[in-house]
């Protein structure tokens, strides 16, 4: 059985709204941007996992929430790789020595249990993040113009203190650039951004999360500002880094159509919810969501005899901070009903793995452990 390297549940990142000095004096509630409001979901080892929805939807914010670039308000996220192993046993023994817990529970829990990401101080966090990268999506803002591509491949290294000497640095980021495909790694290193091309910066921003030796890779749309020609080499370079690295991804994206090809299972995300989740192919075949059904309707098919009637979505998405009762999705939905104005919908299991929240479908409820496993 394969195991799982991350579990997030009901994951929670609301942000304080500011008010005004009028709107203050007659309420003082506090008024929230839901972001991400009750997530849950979780990647096994080795497995691409894909976060899809319109921008605004909060998969990127999610991604980062994992991290900690951003503080979760709620929920849970917990690592199973194996780098959670020193500071685990850091942590217990430090509790064990407090009597905390007794020496038999700390072993229990480093056998069984994960490592709880939202409790880590700073410094233990510091340490996580050596395992659990980001590439982000913009590869001409996410370089420092004024380094070489060695210095900022090499500044991950020196920051974590990682290696004895310059020498053994500079092995592991002529390492890390052959993995990423800049080949000979020499003829890159002392560019400048502005001396490579966007699929090249690409490469650059992935090589500096793969000098760390992560087990875990967050990517946030890292092919979306690249040319078509370019999407397939750098999609085929992270398949060959799960492949021969055993890399788990979370991949962020708001093309269902790199999703299909790319990922093993898919979230469809709408207004800081999941509303179907399941293997790819099931969901992308199969889909049970008026949302999801609508994204594969603007999805291109290469077959010109094939033609698909596009489902467009009437009005706009509702604001974050002003939700809408029931379904969050009824206020644009072609199949509303007086329902869906009123009650959020259940989560509901339509195949093994795959579930919908949607008053449409009918089926045994889905527990919130089943979301993630």
């Amino acid at each position: 059985m394969v195991k799982d390297i991350l579990v997030v549940k009901d994951l929670q990142v609301w942000f304080p709204m500011r008010t005004g000095f009028v709107q203050s004096l007659v309420s003082k509630e506090q008024r929230w941007v839901k972001a991400v409001d009750g997530v849950s979901f979780n990647i096994k080892d080795r497995e691409i996992f894909c976060l899809v929805g319109e921008s605004g939807c909060g998969k990127t914010t999610t991604g980062k929430a994992i991290l900690r670039l951003v503080e979760p308000t709620g929920g849970s996220v917990k690592y199973y790789g194996e780098g959670k192993n020193a500071l685990m046993k850091d942590m217990l023994d430090d509790a064990v020595s407090k009597g905390k817990v007794t020496k038999a529970q700390a072993d229990k829990l480093m056998a069984e249990g994960g490592l709880d990401v939202r409790s880590l101080h700073k410094h233990r966090m510091k340490k996580l993040r050596q395992k659990m990268q980001i590439i982000f999506q913009d590869p001409y803002e996410s370089l420092n113009p004024k380094q070489s591509v060695y210095d900022i491949i090499a500044e991950p290294l020196v920051v974590n203190s990682i290696g004895a000497n310059e020498a053994e640095r500079e092995k592991r980021v002529i390492k890390a650039l052959e993995d990423a495909g800049l080949r000979p790694p020499k003829d890159y290193m002392w560019r400048y951004p502005h001396e490579v091309s966007g699929g090249q910066r690409q490469r650059v921003g992935i090589a500096g999360a793969l000098v760390l030796q992560p087990e875990f890779l967050v990517a946030d749309e890292p092919v979306s500002m690249l040319d078509v020609s370019i999407r397939s080499e750098i999609l085929k370079l992270m398949l060959d880094l799960r492949d021969q690295k055993g890399l788990a991804f979370l991949f962020i994206t708001h093309d269902l159509g790199v999703a299909y090809v790319f990922s093993d299972r898919i979230g469809i995300m709408y207004l800081g919810k999941i509303v179907e989740l399941g293997p790819t192919e099931d969901v992308v075949k199969h889909p049970k969501h008026p949302y999801t059904k609508a994204l594969i309707s603007v999805v291109p098919t290469p077959d010109p005899e094939m033609r698909r009637e596009k489902i467009i979505l009437k009005g706009e998405r509702p604001d974050p901070s002003n939700i809408p009762p029931g379904c969050r999705f009824h206020p644009r939905c072609p199949f509303v009903m007086d329902i869906c104005r009123k009650d959020p919908p259940q989560a509901v299991f339509v195949s093994e793995g795959h579930w919908v929240s949607c008053h449409l479908e009918k089926g045994e409820p889905v527990p919130t452990e089943a979301k993630t496993s």
